[in-house]
């Protein structure tokens, strides 16, 4: 049984997907505690199931409820495993584990930061479990460098990234057009495309990427375009600020918000260059990975995950965060390799992406930590 807080969209939620899929194919049965959302339907599409409860809630009485429905769904269905992926769940399946005598794993999936001793003790429910999932060596070091843990009992285990979605040879002519169609965004050699997929939030570093634009400009550059993709999820002001910035650096021909996008894989390839220019650390960064999958260079801002997944001048960039200058002169310069060198970038990127992030890997890797967990609990 895994625990969620919801299934809306997210990296902890597309790997509940993915693992309950892995179960299932390998003749397990996958349960899933969460509030629920856009991706239960997938869920259970797969074959898995759905236990409904307000595991997002924060509020202690409703944790302690929700312990006790775990309790009662362990014992109902005889769990073997409980997995949990965020803090607020994590006391209420730790209790449950613990009555039950279920083994736990956990799976730091964030940079969680402590400014006082009571949100230290808050994280590091995280680290309650037989076994401590990280998705990073970066996130593992901060475990380990943040909490009194086993190093033992901390484990990478690498997000993985769907290679059937984001597989190039499978998205056709009519997907890609249609999405050019929709963001006004005719094929043109004369430009290079640059694509910031992600929620509209101060930190992905939109601000940056519009200030590095205004120095292209500057320069006498209009050689490029730069597309946001992403929803603003009811953050309406910081939408209306990026639009004003825009306005007042006369970038409107060169910068543009497209809005939500459902088709990623035909959204790279829309694109020439992807970037990630985060201010703040990413643990992992998937969306530093998915655009290599298809194909595409990618600069991203020099912390975090990323550091792990981009090779500086080998699959693309590493940038200072922050630093609009040092965007502006890692955007010329990718501007300037042609389509050819960044092709050959690409697929560099394409080949790495298929051997270390694989969702069947990491499917493989989290149904082991399953294994020893029941083996060390036998």
């Amino acid at each position: 049984m895994q625990v969620v807080p919801e299934l809306e969209t997210g990296g902890a939620e597309q790997t509940t997907i993915d693992v309950a899929r892995a179960v299932i194919e390998a003749g397990g049965k996958a349960l899933v505690a969460t509030r629920g959302g856009r991706m239960a339907a997938r869920l259970i599409s797969d074959g898995g199931r759905l236990a409904q409860m307000p595991v997002n809630s924060k509020n202690p009485l409703t944790m302690l409820g929700n312990a006790a429905r775990l309790v009662d769904l362990i014992r109902r269905e005889r769990v073997s495993v409980v997995h949990v992926r965020s803090r607020a769940p994590a006391f209420a399946a730790l209790w449950a584990a613990k009555t039950t005598d279920t083994p736990l794993v956990t799976t730091y999936h964030g940079i969680y930061k402590a400014r006082s001793g009571l949100k230290r003790w808050y994280n590091a429910v995280m680290t309650r479990g037989d076994v401590v999932i990280a998705n990073s060596e970066y996130t593992r070091a901060h475990i380990l460098a943040e909490h009194e843990v086993d190093p033992a009992k901390v484990v990478t285990i690498p997000r993985g990234v769907d290679l059937e979605r984001f597989n190039p040879a499978w998205v056709t002519a009519d997907r890609i057009a249609a999405l050019r169609q929709a963001w006004s965004a005719p094929e043109d050699p004369r430009l290079t495309r640059f694509l910031l997929a992600g929620r509209l939030t101060r930190i992905k570093g939109h601000l940056t990427i519009i200030e590095a634009a205004a120095r292209l400009k500057a320069a006498g550059r209009t050689d490029f375009e730069v597309l946001f993709a992403g929803d603003d999820q009811g953050r309406t002001d910081y939408r209306e600020e990026l639009v004003r910035a825009i306005d007042a650096a006369g970038l409107n021909a060169q910068v543009r918000i497209v809005g939500h996008c459902d088709d990623m894989p035909a959204a790279y390839l829309v694109s020439d260059v992807a970037i990630l220019p985060t201010n703040v650390p990413e643990s992992f960064g998937r969306a530093a990975v998915e655009p290599q999958a298809m194909g595409r260079p990618v600069i991203a801002s020099n912390h975090g995950g990323t550091v792990e997944t981009v090779v500086d001048g080998v699959t693309g960039w590493l940038v200072e965060p922050g630093d609009a200058e040092a965007w502006a002169k890692a955007m010329a310069r990718a501007a300037d390799l042609g389509p050819g060198k960044r092709a050959e970038m690409g697929q560099t990127g394409m080949n790495r992406a298929r051997q270390l992030y694989t969702n069947a890997g990491m499917c493989a890797d989290t149904l082991a930590v399953y294994e020893r967990v029941l083996e060390a609990h036998r």
